[in-house]
């Protein structure tokens, strides 16, 4: 694929993100725009695998036709491109902006140099899409009397909308929050996925007749039981949305607070008044801490930053990843190697040095005396192997510290679903309190009730939350049609 010898001629560069020092002092998108040339010289560099693992196994959940549409770019054939890129993914403006790329990992390339910059090429291809105007509402032809109900506006359910309205079903998607998107809207924040990106594509599923209903609480101001007797079809993608908590000495104090409730109300506040209204937690002028790494963790770190936070320290309980990968990593496994976000990119242009600090066991906070965290007592740990190759975790006497902190942002992740809506459907749960139902066939334990997404798998990418949408709703279009033309994906 590609030029057949462009591996050998050509090295990886990524599309820049804008300046660290520039970009901070706004919330537009972190992303700037390569030439024509750059994406064909970078598609140019895909080889023809004899097989293509970027796409399946270790590598793209949604299984992308990653080399065909590397190649059609490297000819200058974008409008072919766009199509074998719809043809596998809903949203590929999503995934070109927040998925991790897993797709990279997995490279064939990967194995002796630096991998194809897959992740910067998906996301010309659909923003070249729409700004060519190829991208235009494609309404089915014939209904079929069929109506589903999708509980949650996430990737998941979204994707499942997209695809059961293709196939002629009555779709519905009832969201509790103000707008519709989920995690794509309240959880990503603008400078990673602007959320007119979002509304771009949710206004596109409304124009060819999915129907969406926002402030709709199903289980509180909607009623979940007269819900599933009037739909044919009822599909659980509520997400993940139950943090982990961190319960040491001083939770209860002013000023800790869990990331996605620091996340939501800052887009939130930024999109009703562009901050004016006060509705949201600013970390200005304040010493932060940011427990947890991952996305989210970069996220609070660059979201504080744009506040103007005083100085930003990012704790992680685990060791420094290798820069490189280690002998128990091998390809294609996911590479666990040591990266820097925008995030850590902006602190480290503003401070001058890189905010996280590894093997960090949070102890308690402090109190400044009137109810609010003025820090968090610390101390490092180290861990090592058993005889079972298990990992072990020690602290290691005499590190003690306080770090000052005016405000403290958990990012440790999600432990599962909210259980109110599943709980009055009586559907049964995993031993991890996901909603119970096995992947492929995506039904529950109840009746023509299915599930997918974070709120079945346990919190993961926005890549597998798109597969799942479109693997239940061809598990639900064949439950309501006996058969469907809808792609399984893998």
């Amino acid at each position: 694929m590609g030029k057949p010898t462009g591996f050998k001629e050509f090295s990886r560069e990524k599309v820049p993100y804008r300046e660290p020092l520039v970009r901070i002092g706004d919330y537009g998108e972190i992303f700037t725009e390569p030439s024509v040339a750059h994406l064909q010289t970078q598609g140019a560099r895909c080889m023809d695998c004899g097989v293509p693992f970027c796409q399946s196994g270790t590598g793209c959940p949604i299984d992308n036709l990653i080399p065909e549409w590397n190649h059609l770019v490297y000819e200058g054939r974008w409008r072919e491109a766009l199509d074998r890129l719809h043809a596998t993914n809903n949203f590929p403006e999503f995934t070109g902006r927040a998925c991790p790329a897993p797709c990279e990992g997995a490279c064939v390339l990967g194995i002796t140099n630096p991998p194809v910059t897959i992740k910067n090429i998906e996301n010309a291809i659909i923003d070249r899409g729409f700004a060519e105007g190829w991208v235009a509402p494609c309404p089915p032809a014939t209904r079929t009397g069929k109506r589903v109900s999708i509980i949650g506006s996430g990737p998941a359910g979204l994707a499942a909308a997209a695809q059961l309205n293709k196939a002629g079903h009555e779709v519905h998607v009832y969201e509790r929050a103000d707008r519709i998107g989920g995690l794509l809207m309240y959880g990503i924040p603008n400078m990673k996925l602007g959320k007119d990106v979002v509304e771009r594509r949710v206004d596109l599923l409304r124009a060819e007749g999915v129907q969406f209903h926002t402030n709709a609480n199903v289980g509180e101001n909607i009623d979940a039981q007269k819900l599933y007797d009037q739909s044919d079809a009822v599909l659980l993608a509520t997400g993940a949305t139950k943090p982990r908590d961190l319960p040491i000495p001083g939770r209860e104090l002013n000023g800790v607070h869990f990331a996605m409730e620091f996340l939501g109300k800052n887009t939130k506040s930024m999109l009703d008044s562009r901050h004016d209204d006060g509705a949201y937690i600013s970390a200005e002028g304040k010493d932060v801490v940011v427990i947890g790494g991952g996305d989210t963790g970069t996220d609070c770190i660059g979201t504080s930053v744009r506040h103007g936070c005083k100085s930003m320290v990012n704790f992680e309980l685990l060791p420094k990843p290798p820069v490189e990968r280690a002998a128990d990593n091998p390809w294609p496994q996911w590479p666990r190697i040591l990266r820097s976000d925008y995030g850590h990119e902006e602190v480290v242009a503003k401070w001058g040095d890189d905010p996280r600090q590894y093997c960090i066991l949070s102890k308690s906070f402090i109190d400044d005396g009137a109810g609010n965290v003025a820090g968090v007592r610390t101390v490092e740990v180290e861990w090592t192997k058993d005889d079972n190759g298990r990992w072990n975790m020690s602290e290691k006497a005499g590190t003690e510290k306080e770090w000052r902190a005016q405000l403290v942002l958990l990012a440790m992740g999600f432990l599962g679903p909210e259980h109110y809506v599943s709980d009055m459907l009586k559907i049964d749960y995993d031993d991890r309190s996901n909603y119970r139902a096995a992947h492929g066939e995506f039904s529950t334990t109840v009746p023509k009730l299915f599930a997918a997404g974070d709120c079945r798998r346990g919190q993961s990418l926005v890549v597998w939350a798109i597969n799942e949408g479109r693997g239940a709703a061809r598990a639900i279009d064949v439950f309501l049609m006996g058969s469907s033309s809808l792609p399984a994906p893998g």
